[in-house]
């Protein structure tokens, strides 16, 4: 079973465009995998929930697929957005 490091799959999945900003918001607190935080280097797996706060909106997202590697129009491929809700 293949596993990727947060950040990168933030990245590859182009929820954020740079991996180094999707580093610094896992490293700020801002995203959890199955309810727990996360840091950037937290392995994600098919099947997490990952919760991402983008200012005032929570995300939430079910991973379906892992690759190093995808085309832009492959990469909503890799997840399914379960959720999208305004944050106070």
């Amino acid at each position: 079973m293949i596993e990727l490091r947060l950040d990168k799959f933030l990245k590859v999945s182009r929820l954020i465009k740079r991996r180094t900003m999707a580093k610094e918001v896992a490293d700020q607190g801002r995203v959890t995998i199955n309810g727990n935080k996360a840091k950037s280097s937290s392995t994600v797996t098919s099947g997490d929930e990952l919760v991402i706060k983008f200012g005032q909106k929570l995300v939430t997202i079910e991973v379906n697929d892992l690759r190093e590697n995808v085309k832009k129009f492959e990469a909503e491929s890799l997840y399914k957005v379960i959720k999208e809700e305004q944050n106070e």
